[in-house]
C-alpha cells in the first residue's frame, strides 16, 4: 500500500513511526510497535494449529509460529520496497516504509503522478509476491528442506500467493484500486473522480467479502472458526475505513479551485490607525463592507468592530481614534487577492487567527476572508462569495 504525503519530515520520527530497522536503498524502515500485535495473535492461533499437526515440534511449535509472522513481515517489506523502488524509477522521493500492524504501507514526500505510473507503482509490491511465492515453489521442488523448514517455506508460499492475489481486488485502499482509479482517470481527466470510484468499489469489495466469508456460511447452518472470522471482521474494518477515506480526501480534493480568496471573500475597505470612527461611519455607514485599519506601512493591523463603533456618541465621533473600536488581527494575517486552492490552504495554515485581510498586488485592502467561509468551501456547504469590490 501506498500513501503520498506533501509536507516536511519529523524530527522524532522513530519514536513516532516505531522502532528503526535502518534504511534500505537510503529509504528509512520502521517497524510499528502494533506489529507485535498481529506476531502476538499468530503465535497464539497459529502455534497450537502447528503443534497438532507436528507433534514432535512440542513448544518449538510456537517459535515455528514467531517466525512465520517475522516471513510474513519480510513478506510485507518486499511488498512495499516494490512500491518505494518502482517510484524511484519515475522520481518520486520516498519518505518512508513502515510495517504495521495491517501490513505496512510506503510514503512518499510528494509526486506529480499520471493514471499510467500510479498503475505500475501500484502493481509492482503485488508482483513482488508473485514472484516470492514463485521462489518459494522451486525450493519446495527441490526437497531440500524438511520438517518445521519444509512447513515454513509452505507457508512463505501460499503467504505471498495470497497476499498478491488479495492486494490486486480492484478497490481501494488496495493496490488493485488503482487500476480502477487509473480506468476512471483516464475516461474523465479527474483524479478525485477515479479515487471515489475506486473507494466504492473497496467498500463493495468489504460487503462481498463479509457476506461469502461470514453471512452465508451462518445462513447455511454452519459454525464459522471464531478466529478466522475475528480475522475477518477486522481486516474488513479496515478496508472499509481506508476505502472511506479515499473517498473523503478525493472529495475534499475536488472542491480545492472553490477555495479562492477572491471568491470567498466580503466586501472590505482599509483606512489608516490614524482615522477616526466619522472616517469609518463615512465608508461603512451600515456596518458594510467590512473596515480593515492598516498601520503606517500599510500592513493591515486590525478590524473595526461595527457594535463598538454604533456605539460611540454621536458628539464623540470626530474625536475617538479607530483604534479604539477595532480588533487586533493575528500578525501578518492578510493573503493576496489571487491566491486559490492547495497554495492558499497551505498559506492559511501558518497564519494565526480566524480573519485574514485580503490585498492585491499593490498592497490595498479589496477583501476580508473568514476562516469559517474557508472550512465551508472544503466541506461542500456553500461559502457566500462576492465580486471584486
Amino acid at each position: 500500500m501506498s500513501t503520498p504525503r506533501n509536507g516536511g519530515h519529523s524530527t522524532r520520527r522513530g519514536s513516532k513511526d516505531g522502532i528503526p530497522l535502518g534504511r534500505i536503498a537510503g529509504i528509512p524502515v520502521y517497524l510499528a510497535y502494533s506489529w507485535f500485535i498481529i506476531a502476538a495473535f499468530t503465535v497464539i492461533v497459529y502455534g497450537p494449529a502447528l503443534l497438532i499437526r507436528e507433534h514432535s515440534l512440542g513448544i518449538a511449535a510456537y517459535f515455528v509460529a514467531f517466525a512465520y509472522a517475522v516471513l510474513l513481515a519480510l513478506s510485507v517489506l518486499v511488498h512495499e520496497l516494490a512500491h518505494a523502488l518502482s517510484a524511484k524509477a519515475f522520481n518520486w522521493p520516498t519518505e518512508k516504509i513502515v510495517l504495521n500492524l495491517w501490513g505496512g504501507h510506503t510514503q512518499f514526500e510528494s509526486f506529480i503522478a499520471s493514471p499510467g505510473r500510479s498503475v505500475v507503482v501500484a502493481l509492482a509490491g503485488p508482483a513482488a509476491n508473485f514472484v516470492l511465492a514463485g521462489g518459494a515453489w522451486l525450493v519446495l521442488q527441490t526437497g531440500i528442506f524438511t520438517g518445521a523448514g519444509d512447513t515454513l517455506t509452505n507457508i512463505f508460499m501460499w503467504a505471498n500467493f495470497l497476499i498478491g492475489i488479495f492486494n490486486v481486488l480492484p478497490g481501494l485502499p488496495l493496490d488493485g484500486g488503482r487500476l480502477v482509479e487509473s480506468a476512471v482517470w483516464k475516461a474523465t481527466g479527474s483524479q478525485e473522480k477515479g479515487t471515489v470510484a475506486a473507494g466504492w468499489a473497496g467498500r463493495i469489495i468489504v460487503i462481498v467479502l463479509v457476506v461469502w466469508i461470514v453471512v452465508l456460511p451462518v445462513l447455511s447452518g454452519n459454525t464459522p472458526d471464531l478466529s478466522y472470522m475475528l480475522v475477518t471482521l477486522l481486516v474488513c474494518s479496515f478496508l472499509w475505513m481506508g476505502a472511506s477515506g479515499a473517498i473523503q480526501q478525493a472529495t475534499l480534493r475536488g472542491r480545492l479551485p472553490l477555495v479562492s480568496a477572491a471568491a470567498l471573500a466580503e466586501p472590505a475597505v482599509g483606512i489608516p490607525n490614524s482615522a477616526t470612527v466619522a472616517d469609518v461611519l463615512r465608508v461603512a455607514p451600515y456596518g458594510t463592507p467590512a473596515v480593515v485599519i492598516c498601520g503606517p506601512d500599510g500592513r493591515p493591523q486590525g478590524l473595526v468592530d461595527p457594535h463598538a463603533t454604533a456605539a460611540v456618541p454621536p458628539s464623540q465621533v470626530y474625536t475617538t481614534l479607530v483604534t479604539a473600536v477595532s480588533t487586533p488581527l493575528a500578525e501578518g494575517a492578510y493573503v493576496p487577492w489571487s491566491s486559490s486552492g492547495q497554495e492558499l490552504i497551505q498559506y492559511l495554515a501558518q497564519l494565526s487567527g480566524t480573519e485574514y485581510a485580503v490585498v492585491d498586488e499593490v498592497g490595498t485592502v479589496m477583501g476580508l476572508l473568514r476562516q469559517q467561509a474557508v472550512v465551508t468551501a472544503i466541506t461542500g456547504k456553500v461559502a457566500r462569495r462576492s465580486g471584486r469590490p
